[in-house]
């Protein structure tokens, strides 16, 4: 056995043993919280009671929040029948970890990145996007105005179909770099598709190229070892962790960094569905064919890119040491691009937090419905949609718009994909149409509408991506990337069965109930 496979071993066996052990302690603090309200017999009826009393406090909290009833009915359910377990998990997990001080956290760090998204050509851009098609303009202005994200032109987009044609694409990008490389991801697997990267990342490095790596404690807990980033920076790869996940009542626990995205001297910027693990490049094949897709863009349009990264980058402490830290000179990694034809056509990439309140990536996918006239295509992973999110695909389809949704044939999360399932029939009840991708587990997450407009990113159509996790997106109009996106759409669909028919005439009451039971847990799922 070579030492590859027993470093691989030893990662995987860390990584398992450290979320085994605090799963075990998340279950033991809420046995805790209901054992602290049981155990007290003797009080049983003043306990009973001021436990209904603050339930009761809590769901009209709860009812009170600025927030989509879809997320909030099933804890004031969950809180109302199982009090004590409804509560504990609640103050675990529900929370949505909007504790005060991340909130300002992040509000000085995007103080102080905001501005520079500012760049020559912008304004320019949304007035021509404006003249050709005012509602796409529409779409492109609730960024500019809610998240920040400007608008570019002068952008080269290319789109990919599968991920292992992005991966060579990447590093190919990556062995021209000449200044630095900003690498944040969910998960990052130490096995041959990274390994590959590394042996890159480490010759830039050796060439004097500054590297950053970034990525989600939680997303890569079963593939790396706590070793990893030690080992990062002992080939000269500056390396930081997001969010680390240790087991309590951690209010920020819940929020996951689930970006996906590479920067290459602030000229070149790749992102996508996909992770920095085999499986996302059929190496491995866990759930039968992976298919996950990608875009490169280059030119003006990476500087956004570039403020992504380091948004979280600067959230996050060195170590548990030291403060937060916090560039001294961001405009050193904000150069200007290489001038480019202004025949690409637009070019907007986004980001989504939870810190903010704004959620830009529903948001974003509910306008593009809207202002679809011909069709609207959807392709996800995991369905787990909000009340309003079904109300517009719905009559977007009532309208006479050819909505569509592809999913998974094969699931990676057999519960997820039951809840998946459940929300089938409201959907084909009002004329969307549901694909199931038969040769295996479909990760895409991608919108395309008219010819005229496409979403790629990492933003699935479920309540993590959507309220919880911090994301990342591309949204691409009047270019020759959008045929090719509905082009793969196609090629898709060719290779799925749908089961619109088979959903649309009705469930069994037995169903019905399990469904709906399974859907009380969805905020969590």
């Amino acid at each position: 056995m070579n030492h590859t496979t027993l470093e691989k071993k030893a990662s995987t066996k860390n990584g398992i043993g450290r979320m085994v052990f605090s799963l075990l302690v998340l279950l033991l603090d809420i046995w805790f919280l209901i054992s602290l309200f049981t155990s007290l017999n003797r009080y049983a009826v003043w306990i009973d009671g001021a436990t209904r009393l603050f339930a009761l406090i809590l769901v009209l909290a709860i009812y009170g929040r600025n927030q989509t009833s879809s997320m909030k009915t099933p804890w004031i359910i969950l809180i109302l029948v199982f009090p004590i377990l409804g509560v504990g998990l609640y103050l675990i997990v529900g929370l949505n970890s909007s504790t005060w001080k991340m909130k300002r956290r992040y509000q000085k760090i995007n103080q102080t990145l905001q501005p520079l998204l500012k760049a020559p050509g912008q304004d320019r851009a949304f007035q021509k996007l404006k003249e050709e098609d005012p509602q796409l303009a529409a779409v492109s202005n609730y960024l500019i105005r809610r998240s920040s994200y400007p608008l570019y032109e002068n952008t080269e987009i290319r789109y990919f179909s599968q991920a292992e044609k992005a991966l060579e694409a990447l590093k190919a990008a990556l062995r021209q770099a000449e200044h630095f490389i900003f690498m944040e991801y969910f998960a990052i697997e130490d096995s041959t598709a990274w390994q590959g990267i590394q042996e890159i990342l480490e010759d830039r490095v050796r060439a004097g190229v500054e590297v950053r790596v970034f990525y989600d404690d939680m997303g890569s807990i079963g593939f790396v070892s706590t070793g990893f980033r030690d080992k990062l920076r002992r080939a000269g790869i500056q390396c930081r962790v997001f969010n680390p996940f240790f087991p309590g009542l951690n209010l920020f626990l819940n929020n996951r960094d689930h970006r996906k995205l590479t920067v290459i001297d602030g000229k070149v910027g790749f992102t996508g569905g996909y992770n920095l693990a085999d499986e996302y490049f059929n190496i491995t094949h866990p759930y039968g064919t992976w298919k996950d897709t990608g875009v490169c863009i280059t030119g003006a349009a990476v500087r956004s890119l570039t403020l992504t990264f380091l948004e979280n980058w600067n959230a996050v402490r060195d170590s548990r040491r030291e403060k937060y830290p916090m560039e001294k000179d961001l405009r050193a990694w904000l150069p200007a691009p290489a001038p480019l034809p202004d025949a690409w056509g637009f070019v907007q990439p986004y980001a989504d937090s939870p810190m903010d309140g704004e959620h830009v990536g529903e948001d974003v996918y509910i306008s593009l419905a809207e202002k679809a006239v011909d069709y609207c295509w959807f392709v996800t992973p995991y369905l787990i949609l909000t009340d309003e999110m079904i109300h517009a695909l719905g009559l977007a389809a009532r309208r006479g718009v050819d909505v569509r949704i592809i999913t998974p044939g094969i699931p990676d999360k057999k519960l997820v994909y039951k809840v998946t399932r459940s929300y089938y029939h409201s959907l084909t009840r009002s004329g969307v149409r549901i694909y199931e991708w038969t040769p295996g587990f479909c990760h895409c997450k991608m919108c395309v509408m008219d010819d005229r407009a496409a979403a790629c990113g990492t933003i699935n159509l479920d309540y993590r991506s959507l309220y919880h996790h911090f994301e990342n997106g591309c949204l691409y109009m009047k270019c020759g990337a959008v045929l090719d996106t509905k082009k793969d759409f196609e090629v898709l669909m060719s290779e799925s069965r749908e089961v619109t028919e088979q959903y649309t005439t009705g469930r069994s009451a037995g169903l019905r109930l399990w469904q709906l039971f399974l859907r009380l847990f969805a905020p969590l799922m």
